[in-house]
């Protein structure tokens, strides 16, 4: 498990959702159009963000003001869930599995595509 995603904080994950959305790597004037529109930042705020991001080993500068993540998606998914399960779970998935049944969050689609997944093929009635 990457053990860099646990380095990424909340705002600091703006960024990386924007260029884990793009195929190439994207302009720091970009960065700073999208996060001043989507979230009021500033260009200040926006390029202290990418050089914390920078000096973390999370994303990397590929070319003149062109920057992509160092870490994926996948990855940073990974870490976030084993986190959450072992912080607020206790490390067990059955918990977290059965506070989303008895809070009813989890509708019949939901429950039938998980045991669909668990035992490797669709799930019978």
């Amino acid at each position: 498990m990457n053990t860099e995603a646990a380095k990424i904080a909340d705002s600091e994950l703006e960024v990386m959702r924007l260029l884990w959305a793009q195929d190439e790597p994207a302009a720091l004037g970009e960065l700073i159009q999208v996060l001043g529109e989507k979230r009021g930042w500033k260009e200040p705020t926006t390029k202290t963000v990418v050089r914390n991001l920078r000096l973390k080993g999370s994303i990397e500068l590929v070319s003149r003001g062109r920057y992509r993540a160092k870490i994926s998606e996948a990855e940073y998914q990974e870490w976030s869930t084993h986190h959450f399960i072992g912080k607020i779970f206790e490390g067990s998935a059955r918990k977290l599995v059965a506070a989303l049944l008895s809070d009813g969050q989890l509708t019949e689609k939901d429950i039938s595509e998980l045991c669909e997944a668990l035992n490797g093929g669709p799930r019978r009635e």
